[in-house]
């Protein structure tokens, strides 16, 4: 085959990739699911073992289009392998299980520093004036495409796969939020009463923020209590990691994102 011909081929294929999106997910699904990327899977989160057949059957496939789809950067001299992207992959994906969605389709770049990175941002002071601030982040998500982590805090994150603090829960969560046009607590409702959980979040974040106020006591940790945004990102991370006391503590709120996600963290104990 010489090379010209080589080239209309790859033409060919990525033309048809453009005009038929549907074409390319069947041809990555079927796709025999890699022994090592399940290698990497079972020694990452082994508790993943406990879904149903059908339920990892999904998780495969989606990890395999994330992979394949999603772009990863190693930044500040980290270098992307494939432990990085099927771990990075499996937490994302783990939010859409029975889901019917996409996997997060706006989605197209995935940066990956070493550890936690600065940020320089504009601060709006009390007295008017404007001040540059720099701040240490574990991960950030951006509305246009793009989510930012530190694989040294997802290695925390799934080291400690029980104490509500994951930070690729919390970032993908995010993502899922800004579904409905901007990342506010409010995310894009397939199940839900969009009653019933404004009924129930809101009375759940007053509580958060009341208990902060006070330094009492919470399951959820402070940081929800910032914005509606951030208690909804705090709060997925609660519910897939300490679903026991969420669902003794707060019931309604642990009920609300059972339905929500189409999972129940507690058969996973």
């Amino acid at each position: 085959m010489t090379a010209i011909s080589m080239l209309l081929i790859i033409v060919a294929i990525a033309t048809i990739s453009l005009m038929y999106p549907g074409w390319r997910d069947k041809r990555i699904l079927k796709r025999t699911f890699p022994s090592n990327w399940q290698a990497i899977v079972h020694r990452r989160l082994p508790f993943l073992e406990k879904l149903s057949e059908s339920e990892q059957k999904q998780l495969q496939d989606m990890i395999k289009l994330f992979v394949a789809k999603k772009n990863y950067y190693g930044c500040g001299g980290l270098e992307i392998n494939d432990d990085i992207r099927v771990t990075i992959a499996a937490e994302a994906c783990l939010l859409l299980l029975n889901r019917q969605t996409g996997v997060y389709p706006t989605l197209k770049h995935i940066l990956v520093y070493p550890s936690a990175f600065k940020v320089e941002r504009q601060q709006h002071n009390s007295d008017g004036t404007v001040s540059q601030m720099k701040s240490g982040l574990l991960g950030e998500s951006w509305d246009n495409s793009k989510v930012i982590l530190s694989w040294d805090d997802v290695e925390h994150g799934i080291q400690n796969f029980n104490d509500g603090h994951n930070v690729v829960l919390h970032e993908f969560s995010h993502q899922l939020d800004s579904e409905s046009g901007s990342a506010n607590g409010a995310p894009l409702l397939r199940k839900n009463s969009y009653q019933l959980w404004a009924k129930v979040l809101s009375k759940e974040f007053e509580a958060l923020v009341k208990a902060s106020e006070g330094h009492d006591k919470a399951v959820m940790d402070y940081y929800g209590a910032t914005n509606p945004a951030e208690f909804f990102a705090v709060a997925t991370e609660v519910f897939f990691e300490k679903p026991q006391q969420m669902s003794h503590k707060h019931p309604g709120l642990y009920n609300e994102f059972k339905v929500y996600y189409c999972v129940d963290p507690l058969l996973w104990q």
